[in-house]
C-alpha cells in the first residue's frame, strides 16, 4: 500500500481550510505565523530545501547546515528506542521526510505533517524510493487533534518559528496525547541571532523569510513551568549542536510517569 497525503488546501496567506489544532491556535499570532511558514517553504523555498536535505551538492555554508541538521536528527532519534514496533510517532513538521523513514524504519507507525503539501509529496517520494510504503504523510497543522494519540513526538526545527508563547501553547496543545516523550529543538538565544532577527524585521515582508525566534534555556524552564497543562512533563536532556551556520538546542521533555529507564509506570 503506497503512503496517503491529505491534499489539504494549498497555503496562502490567510491558510483557510487548515484545522486549527486546538483553541489556542486561533490566536493572531500563531495563525499568521502559520500561515507565513507554510507559504515560505511550500512556495519559495521547496527547491532549496529538498537540496539541502539530499546529497547533493551545495554550497560551503549550506554543507555546515546539513551536517548540523544530520546531527540534530541522530541525537533526537537516540532518544528513542531502537526497535519502534507498536510505537506510534508524530513527525511534527517532516519536511522532507529524513526523520520519518528513520523512524519507520524502526518499526514505527509514524504520521508525517507538514504546512508544505510540495515538501510533504517530496517526502513520500523519497519514501517509495527506499521501498518504505506505511508512513501516513499528510499536509496540514501538526496540532489538528485529528491526528489522534502518539508514543512520541519529534518536532525537529518546527516550532523554532514560533514566539515562545505560542511555542509552549503548542506543546501544552500536544502534550495530552502523548504517552512517553516530546523531543523539539529550539534556537539558543545569541547577540549575533538576535540582531540578525532584529534586521530582518527592516525589510519588507515579501522579502523576508519565517524568522527563528531565539529563546533562551532559562526564559524556556520558565515558560515549560508557567503552564499547567505541562506539570506532568520535565526536561531530561538537552544538547547545543553546533555546525556553521546551523545552531539548535535539542531538549528532550518526558512525560512524569515514565521511569528511568524510559518504560511507563503504573
Amino acid at each position: 500500500m503506497a503512503p496517503t497525503v491529505n491534499n489539504s488546501p494549498t497555503p496562502g496567506p490567510s491558510f483557510e481550510g487548515t484545522p486549527l489544532g486546538g483553541s489556542h491556535a486561533a490566536s493572531v499570532s500563531y495563525r499568521e505565523r502559520r500561515a507565513w511558514i507554510g507559504e515560505y517553504f511550500d512556495r519559495t523555498a521547496a527547491d532549496a530545501w529538498k537540496a539541502l536535505t539530499s546529497d547533493a551538492p551545495v554550497s560551503r555554508v549550506r554543507a555546515t547546515v546539513r551536517a548540523g541538521r544530520d546531527r540534530m536528527r541522530h541525537t533526537l532519534l537516540t532518544w528513542l528506542p531502537p526497535d519502534l514496533h507498536g510505537k506510534r510517532v508524530l513527525d511534527a513538521g517532516c519536511g522532507t521526510g529524513t526523520a520519518s523513514i528513520e523512524l519507520a524504519q524502526r518499526g514505527a507507525e509514524v504520521v508525517a505533517i507538514d504546512l508544505s503539501p510540495t515538501l510533504v509529496q517530496h517526502a513520500q517520494e523519497r519514501a517509495e524510493e527506499v521501498g518504505i510504503d506505511d508512513i501516513d504523510f499528510r499536509s496540514g497543522d501538526m496540532l489538528d487533534p485529528s491526528l489522534g494519540h502518539f508514543d512520541y513526538v519529534v518536532a525537529m526545527d518546527s516550532i523554532i518559528h514560533y514566539e515562545l508563547e505560542d511555542m509552549v501553547k503548542a506543546l501544552a496543545t500536544l502534550a495530552p496525547r502523548v504517552n512517553e516523550r516530546m523531543l523539539i529543538t529550539v534556537a539558543p538565544r545569541t547577540p549575533m541571532l538576535t540582531v540578525m532577527r532584529a534586521v530582518g524585521k527592516l525589510f519588507p515582508r515579501s522579502d523576508r523569510s519565517p524568522s527563528i525566534v531565539p529563546v533562551s534555556e532559562n526564559a524556556f524552564r520558565k515558560a515549560l513551568a508557567a503552564e499547567p497543562v505541562l506539570d506532568s512533563w520535565g526536561m531530561v536532556g538537552t544538547r547545543l549542536i553546533e555546525s556553521g551556520f546551523y545552531r539548535s538546542m535539542a531538549i528532550n521533555l518526558q512525560h512524569a510517569t515514565l521511569g528511568a529507564r524510559g518504560t511507563r509506570r503504573g
